[in-house]
């Protein structure tokens, strides 16, 4: 069959417009992280790495927070093409109920547990310390987290991406400005190191989360009032956990195999670390258009499935699996290019610089299958309720390859660092194959709406 690639203006018109916000929101987002361990790494390598384990334990609750945003983002997006705002509605509270829960037991335990938390990443007493201080303040970020997130998907959901991305493209550059000034104490402020970063990060999203509830009740397109957090609807609620489950099953099957090849390199010194999280940072940034494009692709093809449009929302699928190809060797490309450049620039030991460039190379490999599975698993796929699949190749290509032989690497065989970093870049490479015999089975071309 023949795929008609570029002639179709509207649709472009409409991914761009979706996607090229999504994107440069991913973008700000990862500058926070990168902002974090460029300057933390200028002074301290040991902040550098302490705060890059302990952003961990936010990377786990972004994995409940994307169970969550994700379906809200799925039945929403179908719902908006099917213009039933009411359903909509109901979809953002129980979203946002659910997101607020999350955010609330993750304070709870980074307030009050923090060094256990961090024992769980690393055995090193330096970066404990540093970790545990880290955490004590940036829990209070957390508990705001979920609301914003929610928000910024309804946002994005109801035609004003433009907006969310505005929003979140402000809020990181604030963050950017108080991660220098309070990590160097310049202008006479103290000189709080790994504690700034973590102040700077709160102050930024509570003024994040007070921007997204001025911006969303003047915007308001659904008429959304907050008795609708009182509602009661079983069908929806029935699809809602229905969705969700398969999803936020495959984010901690994930989440939780991705966040162990952190805790492994974490154990194997304060090199491998530190490497590890430049690598993390980077290759965070280059997915940024991948994310992007998943994102806008779930949306789009989620609208015309909504609105029964199957056969078009299937030749939308057609396009963007073409269009995931060329992402994953774009992404491929980027890394080789930008890897002399992190060497420059980053102030490491001899034995840490070395390892990083070997984790640079293995990652662009390892970029082309992250590319490709995003947008065909969380963008396609999932736009159309087939959130199975997700968790069950997880289970094979990273539990039973890339997470045991990882294991074995490092605890068992003591094998060199940038050979264990190479069995936790398997998962993704592995699937590729696969995924591309599921997607040509078009499961995911459903109408979810009632």
């Amino acid at each position: 069959m023949t795929i008609d690639l570029f002639s179709d203006r509207a649709f472009y018109t409409k991914l761009v417009h979706i996607s090229l916000p999504i994107a440069l929101q991913s973008l700000m987002l990862a500058l926070v992280a990168a902002s974090d361990a460029f300057m933390l790494g200028h002074g301290d390598q040991n902040s550098m790495a302490a705060v890059s384990l302990a952003t961990q334990i936010q990377f786990v609750q972004n994995l409940f927070l994307g169970g969550i945003i994700s379906t809200t983002t799925i039945l929403g997006a179908q719902y908006w093409g099917k213009k039933d705002h009411d359903s909509l509605n109901f979809i953002f509270a129980l979203g946002l109920k659910c997101a607020f829960l999350v955010s609330f037991l993750f304070f709870i335990a980074c307030r009050f547990f923090p060094a256990a938390l961090m024992h769980i990443f690393t055995n090193e007493l330096i970066l404990i310390e540093i970790g545990t201080k880290y955490l004590q303040i940036a829990s209070y970020s957390y508990l705001l987290t979920g609301c914003s997130q929610i928000a910024l998907v309804i946002l994005k959901i109801t035609d004003h991406a433009h907006t969310a991305a505005l929003i979140s493209s402000l809020t990181v550059i604030l963050n950017i400005i108080l991660n220098a000034l309070l990590i160097f104490g310049l202008f006479g402020l103290p000189v709080l190191g790994a504690q700034g970063a973590a102040s700077a990060t709160l102050i930024a999203r509570i003024i994040e989360l007070a921007a997204c509830s001025v911006v969303f009740c003047h915007i308001n397109k659904t008429h959304f009032v907050p008795g609708d957090l009182l509602r009661q609807h079983p069908l929806l609620l029935k699809d809602f956990i229905t969705c969700m489950l398969p999803l936020l099953g495959a984010h901690l099957v994930w989440g939780i195999g991705f966040t162990s090849y952190t805790a492994f390199m974490g154990h194997m010194g304060t090199d491998p670390a530190a490497a590890n999280s430049i690598a993390s940072v980077v290759r965070d940034l280059v997915c940024c258009l991948c994310n992007g494009l998943a994102a806008g692709a779930g949306i789009v093809v989620g609208n015309e499935l909504g609105a029964g449009q199957l056969e078009k929302g299937k030749c939308y699928g057609d396009r963007l699996f073409i269009i995931a190809i060329i992402c994953g060797l774009a992404s491929t490309l980027l890394m080789l290019i930008s890897t002399p450049i992190v060497l420059h620039y980053i102030k490491l030991t001899s034995a840490a610089q070395k390892t990083l460039k070997g984790m640079m190379l293995i990652m662009s490999f390892y970029m082309i299958g992250r590319a490709i599975n995003s947008i065909l698993i969380n963008g396609i796929f999932d736009c159309g309720g087939d959130t199975l699949f997700d968790m069950y190749s997880l289970a094979v290509t990273m539990w039973g390859i890339a997470v045991p032989l990882a294991f074995l690497g490092t605890f068992i065989f003591h094998w060199p660092a940038l050979i264990v970093y190479a069995c936790t870049c398997l998962d993704e490479v592995g699937k590729i194959p696969w995924v591309v015999v599921h997607y040509k089975k078009y499961k995911w071309v459903k109408d979810l709406t009632r």
